[in-house]
């Protein structure tokens, strides 16, 4: 199978702005990521898609191929939607990979293309089951539920399911919650029309794009992976990223 993989960067970050091109041991976030994806060996062609030409100088600075695309965009899947009417053609499956997850695992990456070796998954995710309460109770950490086929049921900030009769301190123990990696594979015809469905009002009420998808009867696939992710959003982040 022939992989395009994309990095949508945009640089009004709204926690972090020009997050794309912040530092992380000398070197920029994008560059991290761009590098990451390019030793994995799993793509056949690597596009940075971004809003601005700064971003777009820094990566012909390390040798990568970006596009300027449409600064209306509001997400990163209309971004590579854009990229991929372009150029997609010749690939079997377009990759999403944010540009702030500066630390991706070829295994991340590997997961994600396998699940399309299965011609009924249109759209593909990761999950990572979660070991702590703290990040069970983190609104900020999305909570996956999936069917026993692995396909997504719904996706929530909030604690689901909830464990009726269980002390909460022991839910961990009651039930396998997993948690929601924004890595993201699709066909091409598949990507194109999620980015033209209108924003749902589930998706409105948890501020997750993933459920105007579900909403509107599109099935999403999810793999597990073992192997833990650091993406980057705030100053705090970017802090513990550099240690």
């Amino acid at each position: 199978m022939k992989f395009l993989g994309i990095i949508p960067a945009r640089y009004a970050s709204t926690r972090l702005p020009g997050k794309p091109l912040a530092l992380i041991q000398g070197k920029p976030m994008i560059q991290h990521v761009y590098e990451r994806v390019k030793e994995s060996n799993l793509m056949n062609k690597i596009i940075i898609a971004t809003d601005d030409e700064r971003i777009m100088n820094v990566a012909a600075s390390f040798g990568a191929e970006a596009i300027l695309t449409s600064p209306l965009h509001n997400s990163g899947t209309e971004r590579c939607a854009e990229v991929a009417s372009v150029i997609g053609n010749d690939f079997d499956g377009i990759i999403n990979i944010q540009g702030d997850e500066p630390f991706i695992e070829a295994e991340h990456l590997q997961s994600l293309c396998d699940l399309f070796l299965n011609d009924a998954v249109q759209i593909g995710s990761l999950i990572k089951r979660i070991s702590s309460l703290d990040e069970l109770k983190n609104q900020n950490v999305v909570k996956a539920v999936k069917t026993p086929e692995g396909k997504a049921l719904y996706f929530s900030r909030a604690i689901v399911p909830y464990l009726r009769n269980i002390e909460e301190q022991d839910w961990l123990h009651h039930h396998s919650f997993y948690k929601h990696i924004g890595l993201y594979g699709y066909r091409k015809n598949t990507l194109l029309k999620i980015a033209q469905l209108s924003p749902t009002p589930l998706e409105q009420a948890e501020s997750l794009e993933q459920l105007r998808w579900l909403e509107n009867n599109f099935s999403i696939h999810l793999t597990e992976t073992f192997i833990e992710t650091l993406s980057i959003d705030t100053a705090e982040d970017l802090i513990n990223a550099n240690k």
